[in-house]
């Protein structure tokens, strides 16, 4: 216990001496970031983003938070009803996209490193019901063509850190990519997004899938459309359920 203790001081203490010795301005406000597992944010703008505590009301399958007036009974009652069509079985985030945690997700986009403020963030998530009762995660591919330009795919990276940190199986090869490139995809509406990522996954080693309960992980969850695409073709190869893991999501 005293030595975990040391070892906390002692990387507390280095931080700090990083965050004078190298300062970096916060993303967002330009503000001097106070520690370097905050990421790219400052603390003051991470105190603006609406992080999720698993006390709001949200929709049971899709995560997002429904209105106030709505009590159900049994919270695996809450239902937006826009998602009933889509093939996963709940999807949560650690927050709405918004101030640090949109510069955040836009900067693994650019570099391959999950600050320790955004880890923690995820796996509180993934510790709540019902994603909870995953047993293997795997990220959602990313397209041929992006990875190459990329360098790396930044749902394998924060699903490599889930994983190890749940001390749960990584999969990353089960599940592979053959349709549109993500770049073809922006500006798209729901609809068409949709159309683009129908059919376009597939499982390669259903072995490694089948009466698996899959915590499918990305940056951000936005139409859903790509998180049903990929627990269609999950649940085809004989997965039980799919649960999404995502660092945030749009509001509505």
């Amino acid at each position: 216990m005293v030595t975990m203790h040391l070892l906390r001081f002692v990387e507390f203490v280095s931080d700090s001496l990083l965050s004078v010795a190298y300062p970096q301005p916060c993303s967002l406000c330009g503000s001097n970031v106070e520690s370097h597992d905050l990421g790219v944010c400052c603390q003051q703008c991470w105190q603006l983003t609406t992080i999720f505590d698993g006390a709001e009301t949200v929709c049971w399958k899709c995560g997002v938070v429904t209105s106030g007036s709505i009590s159900p009974v049994r919270v695996d009652a809450a239902r937006c009803h826009r998602c009933d069509d889509q093939s996963f079985t709940a999807a949560r985030a650690c927050g709405l996209y918004e101030y640090a945690l949109r510069s955040s997700a836009l900067q693994l986009k650019r570099e391959a490193y999950l600050p320790k403020r955004l880890l923690s963030l995820l796996i509180a998530t993934a510790r709540r019901a019902p994603i909870d009762a995953a047993t293997r995660v795997m990220p959602v591919p990313l397209h041929s063509e992006r990875l190459k330009s990329r360098g790396f795919n930044q749902a394998a990276v924060i699903a490599e850190a889930v994983a190890r940190s749940l001390n749960l199986p990584l999969d990353d090869t089960s599940l592979i990519r053959s349709g549109v490139s993500d770049k073809y995809r922006a500006g798209l509406d729901a609809k068409a997004r949709e159309d683009t990522v129908t059919g376009a996954f597939s499982v390669r080693y259903p072995a490694l899938v089948n009466a698996e309960d899959i915590l499918l992980v990305d940056d951000v969850f936005t139409t859903g459309a790509t998180a049903s695409s990929c627990g269609q073709a999950l649940f085809d190869a004989g997965a039980r359920s799919v649960f999404v893991l995502t660092i945030a999501r749009p509001r509505h």
